[in-house]
């Protein structure tokens, strides 16, 4: 089923945002903004977390998760550890949540009103998905240009 495929991708990206982080030589170039890099490494998580959590977690999972999307790109200097724990809460909700998924709830529209109209469930799923991998890659560039 598509969820098992989705459990996978979404714990490897995850997993490899945790990694991205952990690599980096400094902590405070997590938070580093620099010329035409508007969204620092730690913003970008943050972001990733709230989407992720909030799509998913709060509206398939019924999680309660409440979000605040300003917050996902004004903060800063979180630690370092606590940015990869909410990243570890936020593998073991998808985990859960997808796990919970039926044929049915995937093949029906999603819940919310997304890119101003419907979408079936699964579609949505992947394009988190997708999002997920694309801020991924500019955490990693971000890490190799930044860190130094």
């Amino acid at each position: 089923m598509l969820t098992d495929t989705l459990k996978i991708l979404y714990s490897r990206d995850l997993a490899k945002l945790k990694q991205e982080l952990e690599l980096y030589n400094s902590e405070d170039n997590i938070w580093r903004v620099d010329k035409n890099i508007l969204n620092s490494a730690g913003n970008l998580s943050l972001h990733l977390i709230g989407n992720l959590n909030t799509y998913i977690g709060a509206e398939l999972g019924n999680t309660g998760y409440i979000r605040n999307r300003p917050e996902e790109f004004s903060l800063n200097n979180v630690p370092r550890q606590e940015l990869i724990s909410k990243i570890e809460r936020t593998i073991e909700v998808l985990d859960v949540t997808l796990g919970s998924l039926t044929e049915d709830q995937l093949k029906s529209e999603y819940p919310q009103s997304v890119f101003d109209g419907k979408v079936l469930t699964e579609y949505f799923l992947v394009h988190l998905a997708t999002h997920l991998s694309y801020h991924l890659g500019q955490v990693n560039y971000h890490r190799r240009l930044l860190d130094y």
